[in-house]
């Protein structure tokens, strides 16, 4: 029995170890945000930067320091926007989503012009192409939400419209049931009026 106990308190102590570690890498790329932004400063002024390894050409902006400032200025809202999909225990983190495949496809579109020797304008017919990921996406996110609504109320939407009960009322279904009874057996007892209001 205290071998069973050893090893789960060791794998309870690894997990919450792993867990402080996730938790402290979150919080250092958020904290760092705002330098990952400011990395387009050591990039060089002019059209062409040449290295060791490659040699980049901006064609659109025909300024390397210039694409290096587009490029991160949409790289750094959408990093933070998928740690916060990937952290977030909220019902709705789904639409999350449709932020992040906006600067996703900036962040494409941008390179892809400046690589391309045509060039073109960023952004263009931008939400042509994104409206059939933000149908699906909502639509995900409203059957989740009727999903964790059904669940949390353990009622069909059908019943509300029927007996006209608001999702945000502090009452349960019992109360309501107990008030409409009062409702429609008490007359005119005193008494029982005044409980009836005591329940509002």
């Amino acid at each position: 029995m205290t071998i069973k106990m050893k090893l789960r308190k060791q794998q309870l102590t690894c997990g919450r170890s792993k867990f402080l570690l996730t938790g402290s890498i979150i919080s250092v790329c958020i904290a760092f945000s705002p330098y990952i932004f400011y990395l387009y400063e050591i990039f060089p002024s002019g059209p062409v930067w040449e290295n060791s390894f490659f040699t980049y050409e901006s064609k659109y902006y025909q300024d390397v320091m210039t694409a290096a400032w587009t490029y991160l200025g949409k790289l750094t809202p959408l990093l933070l926007l998928l740690i916060w999909f990937f952290t977030c225990k909220h019902w709705w983190y789904h639409v999350i989503l449709v932020p992040i495949i906006m600067y996703g496809y900036q962040l494409v579109s941008a390179f892809y012009e400046d690589m391309s020797p045509v060039g073109g304008t960023i952004d263009t017919n931008q939400l042509i192409y994104l409206a059939p990921f933000f149908i699906i996406v909502l639509s995900i996110v409203y059957l989740i939400r009727i999903k964790v609504f059904d669940r949390i109320y353990g009622i069909d939407l059908s019943e509300i419209e029927r007996e006209n009960i608001s999702p945000f009322s502090p009452f349960s279904d019992k109360e309501y049931k107990e008030i409409k009874d009062f409702r429609e057996g008490t007359g005119n007892n005193g008494d029982i009026q005044e409980e009836y209001y005591v329940k509002l």
